[in-house]
This record gives C-alpha cells, structure tokens and sequence, in this order.
C-alpha cells in the first residue's frame, strides 16, 4: 500500500486512489454527529449559495454552514460540534442536512472526480478509517490535510494525517508533542480565547478526542449531489 501526503486544496485537486480528506476543526469532526443524532441523510454542497437556495427550497432540511468559519447566513447552525451537540437528536433525527464547509467540504467536492473513494476524516473517526483501509487493501492512499480554510497548513490536520499513517503503517506517532505543536497556536487558539461566540471553547475538546465513533463517512456522488454513506 502506497501512501501519499497531501495538503490543502492544491492538495485535493491532486488526489488519487483511496482519499482521505481531512478537516479536524470542525467539518469532519461534525459530519459522524449527524448520524449519531439520527439524521437520514447528508447532503454536501461546497457553494454556499447553492447551498442557501436548496435550503430555501426544502425549508424542512437542516443548514449548517460556514464560509471562513462564519455562520452563513440563513444558515440553521454554524458549522460547530458544540451547538450541534446542544441540539441533539430530537432536532438532527430522521431529517436531511445540507453541510457547507470553507475546507473539508470543498475538499471532498474537488477529490470526487479523480478519487477511487472519498473518506471524511477527523481524530473522532481515524481508527475505523484505518480499519476500514486495511480491510479493502487499496493499492494507493491520499491523505489530504486540508488546513486553514483550505489554503495553509493546519498543524490538527497534518497531525490526523500523521495518526492515521501510524495505524495504517506502524510509523512513529508521539501524542505529548503532537498535543504541544496543535494546542499552542492559532487555528486552536482562536477557539480557546472564546471570543467569538461561533467558535465555541468547547469545539477543539471534542475534535482532538480520538476513535469515539466506530463507523466511517465517505462522499458519493448521487444524481446531481454530493452525498455522505456511512459504512459500517
């Protein structure tokens, strides 16, 4: 199995072969929350006005949506693990979102034409991610950081990367030094200071966690959109 290291949106254009795309804070941290609350289907839209019209729409799906972290307008939510886990199930169950991301979700909609697979990751879903690899053997893996806003790296992505390549490969992971180089600086610390109330203090407590979900996310194209299928 041959793997490859890929950054930002540069890097999604030049993906191939079995793909993993990214996003630690927070597109690919939210996604697995979606069908643990329940919902019954996901949709992904990386234009947000296209996005904001299938919304208008079908005013019964649910919105959650960013562009460079702020909340879209018409938006139900931001795009924030804290305040979808502040709604729960009795708000995402049985219902259809629509998910807008500046990194992870562009990324995703960029790999789809020349991946064999799309797989959304995050810390919260690497372990099944890498179970799941090791079971369908792949002849080439991309693992793609996608960074701040898609445009440099980002310390928590190149990090997941790094994790995933440790359980796929056995290569060296040091946790204490990772925690160090993603904690202390800013794609982190914007969140820590709790300035903004869309950038929740609690956000990057839940991201950083590792393996909580047992299930893996991948991006399909279906019809006209881009659609996530959770694989067992």
């Amino acid at each position: 199995m041959e793997i490859l290291r890929k950054s930002c949106a540069a890097g999604a254009g030049e993906a191939y072969g079995t793909v993993v795309i990214i996003d630690v804070f927070r597109a690919f941290s939210c996604e697995p929350l979606f069908f643990y609350f329940g919902a019954k289907r996901v949709i992904l839209e990386a234009d947000p006005n296209r996005a904001v019209a299938l919304k208008e729409a079908n005013p019964e799906f649910i919105l959650v949506g960013e562009v460079d972290a702020v909340p879209i307008d018409g938006a139900d939510l931001g795009n924030s693990p804290t305040h979808i886990m502040e709604k729960g199930r009795a708000f995402f169950e049985d219902r259809t979102v629509i998910h807008r991301t500046t990194a992870g979700v562009t990324g995703a909609a960029t790999a789809i034409d020349t991946a064999d697979e799309v797989i959304l990751g995050a810390f919260v879903t690497a372990k099944a991610i890498s179970r799941y690899i090791n079971m369908k053997e792949p002849s080439r893996v991309t693992l793609v950081a996608m960074g701040d806003r898609a445009k440099q790296k980002a310390p928590e992505d190149e990090a997941c990367a790094d994790y995933i390549e440790h359980l796929l490969t056995g290569s060296f992971y040091d946790p204490i030094a990772v925690f160090q180089r993603m904690v202390f600086q800013e794609t982190a610390q914007k969140f820590i200071t709790g300035i903004k109330a869309y950038l929740p203090r609690e956000d990057p407590i839940f991201c950083l966690q590792k393996d909580l979900f047992d299930f893996v996310l991948t991006a399909l194209k279906i019809g006209d959109k881009l659609e996530v299928i959770q694989v067992e």
